[in-house]
């Protein structure tokens, strides 16, 4: 038998997980390498899966199979596509950072009195995610992923409650019971969603009679299982619920900026950059592969939802004064693009989806652990709170600005290539719905360059003027991610490589070409 490669990256950061929890309390250095040994070695075998898969070979790789409740046809099927392996690359490559940006997070508080915070269980926590959302990218049997789908919730969940952001301007008893609450909200919209998904794995079950992915996708393919239509559509509205719940889209959407708020700036990363691809990434998997009529039946209502989603994620984002909330609403704008890309049911659509998936994960990294360095400083998440930090953090300004040009998409950085891969791919089928989107642009440039206008330049305010740049651990962070920014954004090759094959299938599944340029059907 050949070495399970896809369970054992999942399977490290659970049992990292677990060492990291058991280390005794008084030993809270040790268990935060630990957790970043265990992070960076699951990186590692990260990269293997990236090496080994072939973007040319079979669809789905590295393949394992094996009996788990055989009288209700479940089994623990793993494999991975281009789109996976790519998400999975993602993933494993920011949790090291996500585990040094919070370095110092979990560490005791002082409130008057001592408390303590459970260092242990913060990465612990951290690693808990990594494993669950690692496992969905690899899950090809329904009822697998919806076990993990849901099971990420409840580290979550201690996350944002247990371990928010101390950079509060009404204290700590208010800070308490607004982090509650956004851990609360989380947790019932994404339940929900679930419950609601759960329905849906049932009935696909009974009409199925097995929960494999592929096994299902052969049947709807050679015509062998016929679903009803309502039938499906009913099904494909009880997975696209949750996964839009997840994403987020609107108007499902409002969970997202209480939780990116109140949580740590890291924490607020594993959100939006990690766990809430989980929902996209299921959109491509299971909704246009189980139900693809029913996917191009809800396409024209799901792109206007998409389009809200991008002008209204924008408009939000330009009258924040909170910098976190700021990009968790340029966060719900970018899902839109994303949305937007899979139902646009072109391959350069679909393709920049996916590029965006990544792309956006990085930058929005860059971005929000930056300003997590910058909030810490100062003590405030408020943008009228700065003023001229350029002048005395210059280091801290510059990669900041990277970022925030990154996550307007400007030319040269990853993000560009993905969102005008979704525009021209959403203009070839839909022109009306691809010029309107362009708008989010625009309001991105004006939301990005106004916060850093009014944090970065002007006057040096009292409370910056002794600012500490940029330290060692925080380089390590944020450099890497500068770097994959540039190179991605100029050379994307390797990345569209591994994607492009995945998306032809997929765009197979749902039986759709590409539409042809009008100058070539004139000739």
């Amino acid at each position: 038998m050949s070495f399970p490669l896809l369970t054992a990256t999942a399977a490290l950061p659970a049992l990292g997980a677990i060492a990291t929890a058991a280390v005794p309390a008084a030993r809270r250095t040790a268990a935060k390498w630990l957790a970043l040994i265990v992070s960076l070695a699951t990186l590692v075998l990260a990269a293997i899966v990236l090496v080994r898969f072939d973007p040319d070979g079979d669809r789905y790789q590295l393949t394992e199979s094996r009996a788990w409740i055989k009288d209700f046809g479940v089994r623990y099927e793993l494999g991975v596509d281009g789109i996976a392996v790519a998400l999975i690359a993602l993933t494993a490559l920011l949790i090291p950072f996500v585990i040094l940006a919070g370095w110092h997070d979990a560490d005791p508080l002082e409130t008057g009195n001592t408390r303590w915070r459970p260092t242990q269980g913060f990465f612990a926590l951290i690693l808990a995610v990594e494993a669950m959302v690692i496992i969905s990218f690899e899950a090809t049997d329904v009822f697998l992923f919806y076990i993990f789908f849901e099971a990420m919730l409840i580290p979550m969940y201690f996350l944002i409650g247990g371990f928010g952001d101390r950079a509060h301007e009404h204290g700590e008893e208010t800070a308490s019971t607004q982090r509650s609450y956004a851990a609360v909200k989380f947790l019932l919209y994404n339940l929900v969603g679930g419950l609601i998904m759960l329905a849906a794995v049932i009935g696909l079950y009974v009409v199925a009679g097995n929960f494999s992915l592929t096994e299902i996708a052969a049947a709807r393919a050679n015509g062998s299982l016929d679903m009803a239509t309502n039938t499906e559509r009913w099904l494909f509205l009880g997975f696209f619920f949750a996964f839009a719940v997840k994403a987020p889209l609107w108007p499902l959407h409002t969970w997202l900026p209480n939780a990116m708020g109140e949580a740590t700036a890291p924490v607020a990363v594993l959100i939006t950059a990690v766990v809430d691809k989980v929902g996209t990434f299921a959109m491509l998997r299971f909704c246009l592969q189980l139900f693809p009529e029913a996917s191009k039946w809800a396409t024209p209502v799901i792109l206007v939802l998409a389009l809200i989603s991008i002008i209204y994620g924008a408009l939000l984002a330009v009258g924040q004064r909170d910098i976190k909330r700021l990009v968790a609403y340029a966060s719900i704008s970018h899902f839109g693009f994303i949305v937007l890309g899979i139902f646009a049911m072109t391959s350069q659509g679909q393709s920049g989806a996916t590029l965006y998936m990544v792309n956006h994960g990085i930058s929005t990294a860059a971005l929000m652990l930056v300003a997590g360095f910058l909030i810490s400083r100062r003590g405030s998440r408020l943008i009228a709170d700065y003023g001229g930090v350029q002048k005395v953090a210059p280091v801290l300004a510059g990669t900041f600005l990277i970022g925030g040009l990154a996550t307007l998409s400007l030319p040269g950085l990853a993000p560009f290539v993905s969102e005008f891969l979704v525009l021209v791919g959403t203009y070839a089928r839909y022109p009306v719905v691809g010029i309107i989107a362009t708008f989010g642009i625009v309001l991105a440039a004006l939301y990005t360059l106004v916060l850093y206008q009014r944090t970065m330049t002007g006057p040096v305010k009292a409370e910056v003027a002794k600012m500490p740049d940029l330290r060692v651990r925080e380089l390590v962070v944020v450099t890497p991610l500068i770097v994959l920014l540039i190179f991605l954004g100029v050379y994307p090759k390797p990345l569209t490589d591994i994607v492009n094959p995945a998306v032809k299938q997929t765009m197979s599944d749902v039986q759709k070409k590409d539409p042809q340029p009008e100058v070539e059907a004139a000739k």
